[in-house]
């Protein structure tokens, strides 16, 4: 972000589920989703505003427990808070839960940065008993501390205005009280730091106490540094000696120490109610042992359910507009005149886009559903439920968050992956991501599940889908784990945030993005796409001497009966005809060249068609479906494209090209991020090649096996 002169940049930080990303969207307006778990936030994210005349460029920083240098986030977060760059940092915490929020604003003020105190969330402390001196803990601490109702904008303006006060302001050089023993390691320490350091002396005479590798490391390519990391040795040795602690846990005592003091002179008429009391007797219910996951598939079923139900409605609705506007452009356009750009429009465009479009209140119920249950904190606990069990496939807890994210995008559940340790725990979530049936995958599963199985049957199969992508996925975490991807399983620490009633503007609002984000790949990619299969399955038209051959055949096959029945209809020819005319086309063979490999799984030359354009984006396969049908239809046909998909496919197909879509292939996109995000090409290849070799297994082994069992 390019600064201007005369603007502000503040930093934003926090821990996971303090309400930092929603202060950063109630300070810049910014659309950005607010997610009520830990790792939503894994790259800094930039915003502006103005404020009285004046531009601030806003940094909303990962969130994390502490400022050490181990993960990614942590990296960022240093890399932003020590460039020199960031005029002040403002410090969000939870007002319910400050005792433990504090720790990280006491890391945070070893940088010696002009700093504000945001107290987010007062209103729940507030309703628990809690009164804070602000006034006091403002002048204690050297910093302005602002009370905040981010959801509500309450204080945003007051947050605004501290923001310009402490960035005028000279942050105090002792802000930290710690005991004696502490004071005089760190001094001594600085002591013999070298003049050269960019970074401020306590933060760096902390880091060398603590014994961090990264800091040590760098200082001691630097001469004039080497007795700098003596004089650090000699005071942890004297520490340890003398308090019989180790160094991380008497640092740890120190800034809780400071903390307890602080809140005891602050904390004004504070009764002893439970911010949490009612969060608690909820999960003894949603976090039981046993009940638990029972909840959460009862909770997720329902979701489905909703889905189905209520967006058909809608979806007829938009399906039978689709219809009639191709219905008034062949009225209005004579086929006679530019029928090329006709069937373009008709059957490319409208058949091809449209068949896409019509999904989206389906897709917006869906993720409705996912924004309140991410909002409200229970996705956190849907975590912790699966921890135990992804611990026994050798998947690192952190790896749920990702997997989550993967039922929206693989993309972002790829790139959610940094907040794993872990280089193979990481690898092998991204491995597995792509079988999270993502949202691009949604509208096939609306229109095959619907083609295939009775409405009754509509939500259990949808849900069914899903979980069988999590059982193939954790089955082949587990494979990776004891084979390529070997090592020992890091220990998984998560915190549970209170349940919060979400608020109707950020559902909204996630759910309105992800319709955007839809509508804008349908007007794009799928657009895009549709055209090229469009003029693939459109040309090159047959000659005089390849209808010929057509008829030819076609009175062949009706003396000696091979049509049966139907090849004494008068209509029959034309659709031999316009079968053929497909097959003719260059996307008809390709598919005809592809089909005999398909056949094993029950696919004919059309999927196959649809298969190639789903590479570039799953949703293309609908609307490359609703292509050959539009160009393959009679004039007086108009059964949707379930009816047609359900007339030429059995049972059986079907089932086989749902496992196929599930786990096959991901898309182009994702094979980019892949590569990006583990550094070799070689991953990215493995893993397209690798899941569609399952993929093929899986969907030929059950069509083979289900075929032979019902003789079909």
């Amino acid at each position: 972000m390019t600064t201007d002169a005369g603007a502000l940049r503040i930093a934003l930080a926090g821990n996971p589920n303090c309400g930092k990303t929603t202060i950063f969207n109630a300070l810049t307006g910014s659309k950005q989703h607010v997610g009520n778990y830990a790792g939503v936030t894994v790259e800094k994210k930039e915003g502006t505003y103005k404020h009285l005349g004046r531009r601030v460029d806003v940094i909303d920083l990962p969130g994390l427990y502490s400022l050490s240098y181990h993960s990614p986030e942590e990296q960022i977060a240093q890399m932003e808070l020590l460039s020199g760059e960031t005029d002040v940092v403002v410090g969000i915490v939870d007002s319910s839960a400050l005792a433990r929020n504090m720790s990280f604003i006491v890391q945070l003020m070893h940088l010696e940065l002009p700093m504000v105190l945001c107290l987010n969330m007062s209103d729940e402390a507030k309703k628990a008993g809690q009164r804070i001196d602000v006034e006091k803990m403002s002048q204690l601490l050297g910093m302005p501390v602002i009370e905040t109702v981010a959801p509500k904008s309450q204080g945003i303006t007051e947050l605004k205005d501290a923001v310009f006060l402490a960035a005028e302001s000279v942050a105090p050089s002792e802000r930290l009280r710690f005991s004696y023993g502490l004071r005089e390691a760190l001094s001594e320490i600085s002591k013999k730091l070298p003049y050269s350091s960019k970074e401020p002396a306590l933060w760096l005479a902390t880091k060398l106490l603590l014994e961090d590798e990264y800091y040590i490391e760098r200082l001691a390519q630097d001469i004039e540094a080497h007795d700098a990391i003596a004089e650090a040795k000699a005071q942890r040795e004297h520490i340890e000696a003398d308090t019989k602690m180790d160094i991380q846990l008497y640092v740890t005592e120190q800034y809780y120490g400071f903390i307890d003091g602080l809140l005891k002179k602050v904390l004004i008429n504070t009764q002893r109610a439970d911010a949490r009391a009612l969060s608690d007797k909820i999960d003894r219910v949603l976090v039981h042992p046993y009940l638990g996951l029972p909840f959460f598939f009862l909770i997720v079923y329902a979701l489905f359910e909703l889905t189905f139900s209520l967006g058909q409605y809608p979806m007829d609705w938009i399906e039978s507009g689709f219809v009639a506007l191709s219905d008034w452009l062949k009225v209005v356009w004579p086929a006679d005149k530019f029928s090329f750009l006709q069937s373009l429009l008709i059957d490319g465009v409208i058949a091809g886009v449209g068949g896409v479009i019509v999904f989206l209140p389906n897709i917006l119920i869906l993720f409705f559903g996912i924004s309140f249950l991410e909002d409200s904190g229970y996705m956190a606990r849907s975590a912790y439920l699966m921890d135990k069990m992804m611990h026994r496939f050798g998947l690192h807890g952190r790896s749920f968050i990702p997997l989550i994210t993967g039922f929206g995008c693989t993309i972002p559940g790829i790139m959610a992956t940094r907040t794993i340790g872990g280089l193979n725990e990481r690898l092998t979530t991204m491995f597995i991501l792509p079988l999270m049936s993502c949202g691009a995958r949604l509208p096939i599963w609306l229109l095959l599940v619907p083609a295939f199985f009775p409405e009754s049957m509509n939500a259990p199969v949808l849900m069914g889908i899903y979980v069988f992508g999590i059982i193939v996925a954790l089955i082949l975490a587990f494979v990776l784990r004891k084979s390529v991807f070997k090592g020992a399983e890091e220990p998984f620490v998560m915190e549970l945030p209170p349940y919060r009633m979400p608020t109707l503007r950020a559902s909204i609002t996630h759910m309105l993005e992800r319709a955007w984000l839809y509508l804008k790949k349908a007007g794009t990619v799928i657009l895009a796409v549709s055209i090229v299969m469009w003029a693939l399955m459109s040309f090159p038209k047959m000659d005089d001497e390849a209808r010929a051959e057509v008829q030819s055949s076609f009175a062949a096959a009706q003396n000696h009966d091979a049509l049966g029945a139907e090849a004494q209809d008068p209509a029959a020819f034309d659709a031999y005809l316009l079968d053929a005319e497909l097959q003719y086309s260059f996307a008809g063979r390709i598919g005809k060249l592809l089909e005999p490999v398909l056949k094993p799984m029950g696919f004919d030359w059309k999927i196959a068609t649809a298969l190639i354009g789903a590479f570039a984006a799953k949703e293309v396969f609908v609307a490359q479906l609703g292509i050959v049908y539009s160009l393959g239809e009679e004039a007086q046909d108009r059964e949707d494209l379930r009816s047609k998909i359900r007339n030429d496919y059995s049972l059986i197909t079907g089932i086989s090209l749902i496992i196929f879509l599930l786990i096959a292939t991901p898309c182009m996109a994702t094979v980019a991020i892949m590569r990006r995000e583990s550094g070799r090409w070689k991953w990215a290849f493995a893993q397209f090649f690798g899941l569609t070799a399952i993929a093929y297994a899986l969907s030929t082994s059950f069509y083979q096996i289900a075929s032979l069992i019902l003789g079909s």
